[in-house]
């Protein structure tokens, strides 16, 4: 087992353990505000990378064009926020769920308080008590964690490679 498929294992255990608990959670597919409201262009590891490049490897030609148009539109972007280009806005959900980098794997479930990395629509939910008693988990161990899974790059970086 990879280290990274060991990362997605933990991640997956504690959003279910907040889902089970939890069944009005909001972070769950048709939700893709945080999508929708980036602060940076996603970057991802070499492992991650290389995951998501197995998914884009099973896009039809018509699905990767199209991507490659939002990468290079995202790349060119100097305006904040941008829209993940990954994000199938119909079902407002990741087109490539299942390949989907940590980031998009912990938004909402993890939380780096001193830079502002949380679902605000689930912290103002916490500060109502309609989810006190929630444990978020901490990001700083999952940055610990994907420090070690190699080069850390730009998505629309990675992206020239298949290009």
């Amino acid at each position: 087992m990879t280290a990274l498929t060991q990362l997605h294992i933990d991640i997956d255990e504690r959003v279910a353990n907040i889902r089970d608990n939890h069944q009005d959670w909001l972070c769950r597919m048709g939700c893709d505000l945080c999508c929708k409201r980036l602060a940076e262009i996603p970057s991802l590891t070499s492992a991650e990378w290389a995951l998501l490049k197995e998914g884009i490897k099973t896009l039809s030609t018509e699905q990767f064009a199209s991507l490659s148009q939002k990468m290079e539109a995202l790349a060119a972007q100097t305006s904040r926020p941008v829209v993940c280009p990954l994000l199938d806005q119909s079902l407002g959900a990741c087109s490539l769920y299942e390949f989907r980098p940590v980031a998009c794997r912990t938004y909402g479930f993890y939380v780096q308080r001193d830079l502002g990395l949380y679902c605000n629509e689930i912290k103002a939910q916490v500060e109502q008590g309609a989810l006190a008693d929630v444990v978020w988990g901490n990001h700083d161990t999952i940055d610990r964690r994907l420090n070690a899974l190699g080069d850390t790059r730009d998505l629309t970086e990675w992206f020239k490679e298949l290009v």
